[in-house]
């Protein structure tokens, strides 16, 4: 092209002066401009291959981890397919989705608010019984309780830097909710629930009298109960041989290793 274009301005000078045809000049401006389209032909289906080639590269749009492929190599594919070529899953950061009834959410929004934070501390135990070493912080809640258990999801933030958690793996979520002063643990089996649902603990008064008290339970630890209230410090609790005493019967406690 370079040479057809020198000619071409070398007879456009030389007919000015009778050098050469004005066939020969317009002949070689002709070559000139068919060189220079051939060569914007060219370009033009170099960008078309460089698309087409750039299509045959699958780029993923997050970072994260391919499972098994759902196609082999050499399987016919097309654009409108319903199965996916693969699905990337993304690992460094998990959620874990675990459900509290809504008197614990009321709870956990209390104790929240008393202790300054937007966020409370989340702890896993994994499915071999080991716990998992990073902490996680809840994020977010349900917007609706579900009316059919009274009970609200809850969404925990994890990282995974080591991509221990995998997706759908089942673990064992605590929420860590602070420190409680005085807080009063009772075994299990002195609390019982009467006919309407409500946690009852036999208690023994001052004058060796048992005395049915109404309590509110939260959380469990090992075998105790958390009790919220209807117990203080000192009551003592019947936690052996309930169905054998009744309410304003007198009794001679025993203290027993709990």
């Amino acid at each position: 092209m370079v040479s057809d274009c020198q000619k071409a301005q070398r007879y456009a000078s030389l007919v000015r002066d009778n050098g050469v045809s004005r066939q020969d000049a317009d002949d070689a401006a002709s070559t000139c401009a068919q060189d220079k389209a051939s060569v914007e032909s060219k370009k033009a289906a170099l960008e078309s291959a460089r698309i087409n080639l750039n299509w045959t590269t699958v780029t993923a749009p997050i970072a994260g981890r391919i499972g098994i492929s759902s196609v082999t190599p050499g399987a016919l594919v097309s654009a409108d397919q319903d199965t996916a070529l693969a699905t990337i899953r993304g690992l460094d950061t998990m959620y874990v989705d675990l459900t509290r009834s809504s008197v614990d959410l009321l709870r956990l929004r209390k104790q929240s608010l008393a202790s300054n934070s937007d966020t409370l501390s989340v702890t896993l135990t994994l499915e071999d019984g080991s716990t998992y070493p990073e902490k996680g912080r809840l994020a977010l809640t349900e917007v609706a309780v579900d009316e059919s258990t009274g009970s609200v999801t809850l969404r925990a933030i994890f990282p995974n830097p080591q991509h221990v958690l995998l997706p759908g793996m089942f673990v064992r979520a605590r929420i860590d909710e602070g420190i409680m002063n005085d807080a009063i643990l009772a075994p299990q089996q002195g609390i019982t629930r009467d006919a309407k649902g409500d946690a009852t603990a036999l208690v023994v008064d001052a004058a060796n009298k048992v005395e049915q008290r109404t309590v509110e339970t939260g959380d469990t630890y090992g075998d105790k109960w958390l009790v919220l209230s209807g117990l203080k410090a000192g009551d003592k609790l019947i936690v052996e041989g309930t169905g054998k005493v009744a309410p304003g019967q007198t009794v001679k406690a025993v203290a027993v290793n709990q």
